[in-house]
């Protein structure tokens, strides 16, 4: 009888060995999270799972009052669990391994590639260490910012501290906050709003792109992939804005009792955060219904490939979206800025939106049946939320079973890795050499 070498017990394919460490990282959240040092009157481990699990995934969905139910040795484990989820675990490795100096090899290589979203290892070291040089700076000049706001009306340390917290829960699009009502207590503050929103929208438009703006100065030299993320970015955020504008306008839950000023800032703020971030300036359980399905469109979609954000991804849904384009203008090919979009590209974006609402819908019929006090919107906002890894609520999240909290922790976990990823990891590789004949079927 041959005995299995251990090469043999522990040879997991890179998605499957990423998908190990992300949750081993996770658990070891929950167990920092659950000792008594951690917070100020107790948690179950169910709530320390989810806690952990929507750190992780940079969500921002929260079963307990952040502020007040975590002591600062808490909200410190939650923010390294922000910031490891939010720049990957393989990018921390890799520096780990440099400043060890030990040579990162070819499988190492293909799990950063793998962890970053990149088609190709060509300088995917030098890409995980301008990533987090990038991000430090970026959180540090944020934080600085939002200290000159909050330093006169907190204090030096208090001021300081909320500034570095909210900071780098921004930048990787985590949406946590140390206040109970979010942002909504700043919600016509120009500076609040503009450093956070350029936070989250830098985080969530993906790495890849902001290295390719910096180093190109012309538009037709960026890749496809950046220039379909910049101009999706652009008019998909002027579409939301506008709309929520006119939906919220006279609304007097959210924006009817605003400032004409205060309007435009909510209106810009809830319009741009719900593809990324899961920070809120307005109370979500109060806005209409109009703008509540918009948000979960939103949500769905998602941010950049390669970023801090989940969801589909912009340009899975932009290369969708421009190949029903193509079909109804009978086209062979799909034709963006000069440059067409292979075949293989839009079957991999259906998969993942197909894999993507089995995932929502299975979540959505689960917490139906076991949240009965919730309505039906709520349950559907919650689920794509936390999918989409934006941490939005209509004020589901604390009210949820052990049960809904267990199924929003493994949807937050598919939202983050990806459903491609989770897929992969599962499956197993089935390459025939036998070709069957075609034949057509009918549709439509």
């Amino acid at each position: 009888m041959r005995v299995p070498k251990r090469k043999d017990i522990i040879n997991l394919s890179p998605p499957q060995i990423l998908i190990c460490v992300f949750v081993a990282f996770t658990l070891l959240g929950m167990i920092l999270l659950k000792v008594p040092l951690a917070t100020t009157g107790g948690i179950s481990w169910t709530d320390a799972l989810f806690t952990s699990t929507s750190a992780m995934t940079v969500t921002g969905l929260a079963v307990i009052d952040t502020g007040s139910s975590f002591t600062l040795f808490g909200e410190i484990v939650i923010l390294c669990l922000i910031q490891i989820g939010g720049l990957g675990i393989m990018t921390f490795a890799v520096l780990i391994f440099m400043s060890l100096g030990r040579k990162i090899g070819f499988k190492e290589r293909i799990l950063i590639q793998q962890a970053l979203s990149q088609t190709s290892m060509g300088g995917i070291i030098k890409l995980a260490k301008q990533l987090f040089i990038f991000s430090i700076i970026l959180e540090i000049i944020a934080a600085v910012l939002l200290s000159i706001r909050w330093v006169p009306e907190m204090g030096w340390g208090k001021g300081i501290y909320a500034a570095i917290f909210h900071s780098i829960s921004s930048f990787n699009n985590a949406g946590f906050s140390i206040w109970p009502d979010n942002l909504s207590g700043y919600v016509a503050d120009p500076v609040v709003n503009i450093v956070i929103s350029f936070l989250f929208i830098v985080g969530g438009i993906g790495f890849t792109v902001v290295f390719d703006l910096w180093k190109k100065s012309e538009f037709k030299k960026l890749t496809l992939h950046t220039k379909m993320m910049v101009v999706g970015t652009i008019v998909i955020n002027i579409i939301a804005v506008f709309l929520v504008f006119s939906f919220e306008y006279d609304n007097p839950q959210t924006l009817g009792e605003l400032s004409w000023s205060g309007k435009i800032q909510a209106a810009y703020f809830q319009g741009v955060v719900p593809r990324t971030a899961g920070f809120n300036t307005v109370d979500i359980g109060g806005l209409n219904e109009s703008t509540l399905f918009l948000m979960i469109l939103l949500m769905f979609i998602g941010a950049g490939s390669g970023s801090t954000g989940g969801g589909i991804k912009l340009t899975t849904f932009l290369a969708m979206v421009l190949s029903v384009l193509s079909f109804l203008r009978n086209k062979d090919e799909i034709v963006i800025f000069n440059r067409s979009i292979d075949d293989r590209t839009v079957v991999k974006s259906l998969a993942i939106t197909i894999i993507s609402l089995f995932v929502i819908c299975v979540a959505i019929f689960i917490l139906d049946v076991t949240e009965k006090n919730a309505s039906f919107l709520a349950i559907v906002f919650e689920v794509v939320s936390a999918f989409g890894t934006s941490g939005l609520s209509m004020g589901l999240t604390g009210a949820l079973t052990s049960i809904g909290k267990i199924v929003i922790v493994f949807v937050m976990f598919v939202g983050k890795i990806g459903p491609l990823t989770l897929a992969f990891s599962l499956a197993k590789p089935n390459q025939s050499k036998i070709r069957y004949p075609k034949e057509d079927i009918l549709t439509g």
